[in-house]
């Protein structure tokens, strides 16, 4: 296990947590490609500890891990932090699959994946958790009724409560705002949003959708997050 911290001024890596050696310097071999530095644990307790110690970038985390299983370090993590999270899974049954989204990961891969893929993703998230492109798209504070999204500050209020959204949650918030009262359809939310191309069968929106409808309406008592059958979702009152 690489454990050592970068230096002072250096990018900040990206936490593999997975328990197998042949998948994790496949991984690694092709972040460090792409110009990343890279740490690793083999196991759910070291993997927690070395998310919140070494801050890294970003964190792929494999489901079915030892000492401590992928979903239960996820929310553990996301109570403590808004590192992007990359879910790996070897299980087929798409619920189970998105089981790791309703704990607050970013986005899954699937096993057995092409490591192409993970990179691409890996920088899709990168791109849309950035602050830097945060800042430059949109209006830095958004507001409708009592919601008031700052992207600037990563922030989330309702009546001036502070809700946890993940970054994804909140840019898709936010492109779902900016249009207020437009339907957009899966395919649109997931290019300008997640960066990737909709492959007809991607329900990773669908679950961000639904975490930030319940969040909403928990602290409202009001849905603002509309399904329109057959063409997609749209922001506003009923």
């Amino acid at each position: 296990m690489d454990s050592s911290s970068p230096s002072a001024g250096a990018q900040k890596p990206i936490l593999i947590v997975e328990d197998d050696p042949d998948t994790v310097r496949l991984i690694r071999l092709y972040l460090e490609r792409d110009g990343h530095s890279v740490i690793d644990a083999g196991d759910g307790i070291n993997g927690l500890q070395m998310a919140l110690s070494e801050s890294p970038r970003l964190v792929v985390l494999d489901m079915m891990l030892p000492g401590l299983d992928g979903l239960a370090v996820c929310e553990k993590l996301r109570a403590e932090s808004d590192v992007p999270i990359i879910m790996l899974t070897a299980r087929v049954d798409e619920s189970d699959r998105l089981t790791g989204l309703d704990s607050g990961a970013d986005d899954y891969v699937t096993k057995p994946f092409s490591p192409r893929e993970l990179a691409a993703r890996i920088r899709a998230v990168l791109r849309r958790t950035s602050p830097k492109e945060d800042a430059e798209e949109g209006p830095k504070i958004q507001r409708f009724g009592p919601i008031e999204l700052d992207m600037r500050a990563g922030s989330v209020k309702v009546d001036g409560k502070m809700l946890r959204f993940t970054a994804t949650e909140m840019r898709l918030l936010s492109y779902l705002m900016i249009n207020g009262g437009q339907i957009l359809s899966r395919d649109s939310i997931i290019e300008k949003v997640l960066g990737y191309d909709y492959d007809g069968m991607d329900r990773t929106v669908d679950t961000h959708i639904s975490n930030i409808r319940r969040k909403l309406e928990k602290s409202t008592g009001r849905r603002f997050v509309h399904t329109v059958y057959g063409m997609g979702y749209r922001f506003g009152d009923a």
